[in-house]
């Protein structure tokens, strides 16, 4: 069994607000056999599957973490929004990969500075805003040294030491956004206060961000796969 089908089933079955025992009696088993099933331990035949995907209404794909949407659709270039003026002139010029990707990965930002926003932290703000530079300063002075030709003294930290440095301060980074998210003080600033971030389920991503949710989704299923 596909390893995504244990997270989604229960993702589902918590988005709708259903206890376990319940679920189970709706999909005619019993409570112990779907607590293996969301716990990975044992393997579901395609009828469950089947059944599974008409009791939550979503696609067999979707259960088993091959579509991003629930309906089972796959993403477009052509379909995913797109708030940059010069894109249609980019798509034009060259290959869709690029296009695409800057797609998803601008538009999943949009909502996560959205969600800043709401939280209305400056020092999260801050380490998020932080954390994304130092990847983007990442990748651009890797494309830029691959050329001998361009000139070193475009930075300033020796090229012998900036990965580890940069290593050690995204993951300063990745903790400290950790610990403000949580709620807790870090370097005097302090942290979100717990009902500053709403609650975020599936659902609630794609009404409040219509045109940003699909990006998002199929980013995080990308991230994912590299990450297994």
């Amino acid at each position: 069994m596909n390893t995504a089908f244990p997270r989604i089933i229960t993702l589902l079955r918590k988005e709708r607000g259903l206890s376990q025992k319940q679920a189970a009696a709706d999909l005619e088993i019993s409570q112990a056999l779907l607590s293996h099933y969301e716990k990975g331990i044992r393997e579901c035949g395609l009828d469950f599957v089947v059944r599974a995907a008409d009791y939550y209404g979503v696609s067999c794909d979707y259960l088993l973490g091959r579509a991003a949407d629930k309906s089972g659709a796959m993403i477009a270039v052509e379909e995913i929004p797109d708030i940059d003026p010069t894109a249609k002139e980019n798509q034009l010029r060259g290959s869709l990969l690029p296009v695409l990707n800057k797609k998803l990965i601008v538009n999943s930002v949009n909502v996560i500075f959205d969600l800043l926003q709401r939280a209305s932290n400056k020092g999260l703000t801050n380490e998020v805003s932080a954390y994304l530079s130092l990847a983007v300063y990442d990748v651009f002075r890797q494309l830029y040294s691959a050329n001998p030709k361009n000139p070193a003294a475009m930075f300033s930290v020796p090229s012998y030491m900036f990965q580890a440095a940069l290593i050690g301060e995204m993951s300063k980074t990745a903790a400290r956004i950790g610990e403000l998210a949580a709620g807790h003080t870090v370097n005097g600033e302090e942290g979100v206060a717990p009902e500053a971030i709403p609650q975020i389920l599936p659902d609630t991503l794609a009404e409040q961000y219509p045109l940003f949710a699909s990006s998002l989704f199929n980013l995080l299923r990308n991230a994912e796969g590299r990450l297994q």
